[in-house]
């Protein structure tokens, strides 16, 4: 797929959207531990989660004036792998329209390290960068609480199964699934709440998040934009 050129730039003059340019950065695995109870995987932006260090990143990366969005890959951890490349992410933000790229700067497929399997989440908005964080190798996902009504039919958007054994229950997804949900919502929300300038209470931004995701991500991915 061909790709929009960088333009050269005035000092005060916005970029009209930016090219996606992959990068890599290396990190050894580490072993993943148990998830707590009621613990759900959650997106989020960081105004909700400034606060909080369990959601502060271990890469940080530094604002740059640049027409390209870099793209890193983290090793996922042993037990859990990354569900989407990054070429397909890069093909994916391509396909979005230019004014919602401008304000990206970096998308990381990131790790999974200890302290993030206690509070595990699919993705993660922190000022301009998107995190994409791994899931179990065996795509099973595994909760000691039933899941919300909301969280079942977007799972059955995306392809994802809900079933009960016993007193816990399972998310079951195939490879093909998990990379639709992670493209065309996971990765789409995060850019959502990068782009949300005007919302500051955190359930505004999450219904604006929800609707860039079903707008941008699901209805786009469908044809039915």
């Amino acid at each position: 797929m061909s790709r929009r050129q960088p333009r050269e730039r005035k000092h005060n003059q916005k970029s009209k959207g930016r090219k996606a340019s992959t990068g890599q950065v290396s990190e050894r695995s580490r072993t993943s531990t148990g998830r707590p109870a009621g613990a759900f995987r959650q997106r989020g932006s960081d105004s909700s989660q400034r606060s909080n260090h369990f959601y502060a990143q271990d890469q940080w990366y530094e604002p740059t004036d640049s027409d390209v969005i870099q793209l890193y890959r983290r090793d996922p951890s042993a037990g859990y792998f990354h569900p989407v490349t990054l070429e397909e992410v890069a093909d994916r933000v391509e396909q979005l329209p230019a004014k919602y790229r401008q304000n990206i700067e970096v998308i990381e497929l990131a790790r999974m390290t200890r302290k993030r399997s206690l509070f595990p989440c699919y993705g993660l908005q922190w000022g301009p960068n998107v995190y994409l964080y791994p899931i179990e190798e065996s795509l099973v996902e595994t909760y000691t609480r039933p899941p919300r009504p909301e969280q079942v039919i977007e799972a059955k958007m995306y392809g994802g199964v809900w079933t009960q054994d016993g007193k816990l229950w399972r998310l079951s997804w195939t490879e093909h699934a998990l990379r639709d949900f992670y493209l065309n919502n996971v990765l789409i929300h995060e850019i959502g709440h990068v782009n949300d300038t005007r919302n500051r209470n955190q359930n505004a931004r999450e219904r604006y998040a929800d609707w860039f995701a079903i707008e941008y991500g699901y209805r786009a991915s469908r044809g039915r934009r």
